[in-house]
């Protein structure tokens, strides 16, 4: 029981986190940019912001995008802690299960404001009601490397203003750092099996037989 505790429990300390801190930021800053607080210049900031669709705020186009999106999350989230306990019980190496474990605690830290927060924070975008399944995501980590609008030629975000960095949370930062350590360590994760050496061995006899 303590093996699956370990890292279900990884997977619900980035959902604390997480909420915590977007708690923290819907409660005590404003929105957009009258709210914005520089940390380091003005590369680095806190920016209070409301993400209605998927990564990078692509949204799906129907009146039923917002709940298709959200129940696919669902879905995704009972896969994911589902392969995890199946990945505890095989024993695989353990970065592994923790990179899976951050994977999960962010897929469900980005579902809790989607299913619930239009409704207890009517956060659509910022301060309107909308039923159970379409809340928006809080983001408010905001890498300033550059913003402006994209040249007309660009195909899809020709003309719009965008900016060069997305604005993401802690759901999301975990999902990342635990995706890139598992294509960086997947070597490690997922060895090549070694070749057969007897069976080769015994073809190599009887072709010298024949």
């Amino acid at each position: 029981m303590n093996k699956y505790l370990k890292y279900f429990g990884i997977a619900l300390l980035v959902i604390l986190i997480d909420q915590a801190v977007k708690m923290l930021v819907h409660f005590q800053m404003d929105f957009g940019s009258p709210g914005q607080i520089p940390i380091f210049g003005d590369w680095f900031k806190l920016h209070y912001t409301t993400n209605p669709g998927m990564a990078f705020g692509m949204e799906l186009g129907s009146d039923y995008g917002k709940l298709l999106l959200t129940s696919f999350r669902l879905v995704a989230m009972c896969g994911i802690g589902y392969y995890l306990y199946h990945i505890i019980e095989k024993k695989q190496p353990s970065l592994y299960i923790v990179c899976i474990a951050m994977i999960l605690g962010g897929a469900i830290g980005n579902l809790v404001d989607s299913v619930f927060y239009g409704v207890w924070l009517n956060n659509a975008p910022y301060n309107a009601s909308t039923p159970w399944f379409h809340g928006q995501v809080v983001d408010m980590f905001y890498f300033d490397i550059w913003e402006g609008y994209l040249p007309d030629w660009l195909p899809v975000w020709g003309g719009s203003y965008t900016a060069l960095w997305p604005i993401f949370n802690v759901a999301d930062a975990a999902i990342f750092v635990g995706v890139a350590m598992i294509l960086i360590f997947q070597g490690r994760f997922f060895p090549e099996k070694p070749e057969n050496t007897n069976s080769t061995k015994e073809e190599e006899v009887n072709q010298v037989s024949e």
